[in-house]
């Protein structure tokens, strides 16, 4: 293993792959002398900084210099600040190149009678209101003892909206609710309603359109008599309809993937996070589609993104998409960089740049092909870009809402949550692997241990397409299924 990296050519700082102690010489084809310690997946300047200079690394800025920096320093938040702006005009210089085409390639799923396909089977439960979680748990919990045939699982997503939200905020929570209940991963949903809220199934039947009333079923608990004896004839319909679907050969241009990234630190943007953008390239060069999302981690790193837009208007899309996520910190009297968090800095990131560079290497390098509005289903394949913010299981779950199949969620810090979809777990360090085995699906920890990217890449999508196919990920061997709608207004 190596003891450090540089990233990039014209870089002024390395990334530690191990621990430096003060005092050691590293060969850097001139010996360079370590000031003090200085922890794995955190960055040493290879030369003297003056105060006010850019710090490199990626070969792009991460940050300014507080003061002046001695070469074989510990360049961290305490000698290191943004240098981002607030609202910003952008010029649009293209960069795009496509991705080539490859040999086609299949997994297992499930054709549904709408032309969409699902990489599960399972029954859902989506409640309309947050009053009637526990019953839906209950409901959920009752029915799975009926499950059978090809039908793995009966899940409930509770949620605390439904009722006393206003505008946008009301009408988002709709729209991520309707997502859920046509997603294709369900082979049969039950909409669980009390009554009388707001989103009441009379009103969430508009963002639903047109169903399949064999596929969906609606159960008011204020109308009926005994509820969860009403709910368990409805799912036993949907269980034995669910059943009648078998997994089919279906070509790999029909998956849908997210990418997301959390508890990131000094080693993301070195391993996991380049191995996800290399499994997008992957993909898509196979006619697929992926998402990335998480705007406010976008910021420092957008103008990459942007000169990868397809065209004009889609750079003009971009744009609006930073420009509109950071007007949504000011008009909330909030700092637009208050990021990264305080597992980050402890991982090695210092700056929201530093964030930002290594979290969008998950988009790898195909051109953007579509932005979407938060709740927006995807329609072209190729790389897309989703409106949502940073919060893991928001933003999973928005990923899940616009189509995804399956979520891509690199960590340096370890995370156990799960998403409406399988959420697959890669970690950037194989410390955290071997810690977390129960929680870790994936390893790309080996990139620093002289594992070859192309050769990751490959063994990462082989993997997804067993998920696809079925395998199940460590949050679902344990029945973990989470969600989270984005909150942005008044509740009443």
């Amino acid at each position: 293993m190596k003891d450090f990296i540089k990233i990039h050519e014209n870089d002024n700082v390395i990334v530690a792959l191990r621990d430096l102690h003060a005092g050691e010489r590293l060969d850097m084809g001139v010996a360079l002398t370590v000031l003090q310690e200085i922890p794995a997946g955190h960055k040493m300047a290879v030369r003297d900084l003056a105060a006010g200079e850019d710090i490199i690394k990626y070969g792009f800025r991460i940050g300014t210099a507080r003061e002046e920096i001695k070469s074989g320093s510990w360049v961290h938040t305490h000698n290191i600040e943004t240098a981002l702006g607030d609202l910003l005009e952008y010029t649009y210089e293209p960069a795009a190149e496509e991705i080539k085409s490859t040999e086609a390639a299949a997994f297992l799923g499930f054709n549904r009678p709408d032309g969409k396909v699902g990489v599960r089977n399972e029954v859902w439960i989506v409640p309309t209101v947050g009053c009637v979680n526990s019953i839906a748990a209950a409901m959920a919990k009752a029915a799975n003892r009926m499950v059978h045939g090809s039908v793995e699982e009966v899940v409930a997503f509770p949620h605390p909206y439904g009722c006393s939200q206003m505008g946008d905020d009301q009408e988002h929570t709709r729209t991520i609710l309707a997502d859920l209940i046509n997603h294709p991963n369900a082979g049969g949903v039950l909409v669980l309603g009390l009554g009388c809220e707001n989103s009441n199934i009379g009103e969430l039947k508009k963002y639903i359109g047109k169903y399949d009333e064999k596929r969906v079923k609606f159960l008011v608990c204020q109308e009926v008599e005994d509820e969860m004896e009403a709910g368990a004839g409805l799912l036993k319909e949907l269980i034995d309809y669910a059943a009648s679907f078998e997994r089919e050969k279906i070509s790999a241009s029909r998956l849908i993937i997210g990418m997301k990234c959390g508890g990131s630190d000094g080693f993301s943007g070195i391993t996991a996070n380049p191995l996800v953008g290399r499994f997008s390239d992957i993909l898509i060069a196979k006619g697929g589609t992926t998402i990335l999302t998480e705007v406010p981690e976008m910021f420092g790193a957008e103008t990459l993104l942007m000169n990868r837009c397809d065209n004009r208007e889609l750079f003009d899309q971009t744009v609006r998409l930073i420009n509109d996520f950071k007007q949504y910190f000011k008009d909330n009297h909030q700092t637009i960089y208050e990021n990264p968090s305080p597992g980050n800095k402890k991982g090695g990131i210092s700056t929201l740049e530093d964030k930002s560079l290594g979290c969008t290497q998950k988009s790898g390098s195909a051109p953007v092909k579509g932005v979407l509005s938060y709740g927006e289903q995807v329609k072209t394949p190729g790389l897309n870009l989703l409106s949502a913010p940073g919060n893991d299981l928001v933003a999973s779950t928005a990923l899940a809402a616009s189509g995804a199949h399956i979520v891509l969620f690199t960590t340096g810090r370890g995370t156990p949550f799960a998403s409406p979809v399988p959420t697959v777990k890669i970690s950037s360090n194989t410390s955290l692997a071997n810690k977390k085995k129960n929680w870790i699906d994936f390893n790309a920890g080996v990139l620093t241990e002289d594992a070859e990217l192309d050769k990751m890449g490959q063994k990462l999508f082989d993997y997804v397409i067993e998920v696809a196919s079925g395998r199940k990920v460590c949050s679902e061997e344990v029945g973990f299924h989470d969600m989270a709608i984005f909150k942005q207004g008044v509740t009443l």
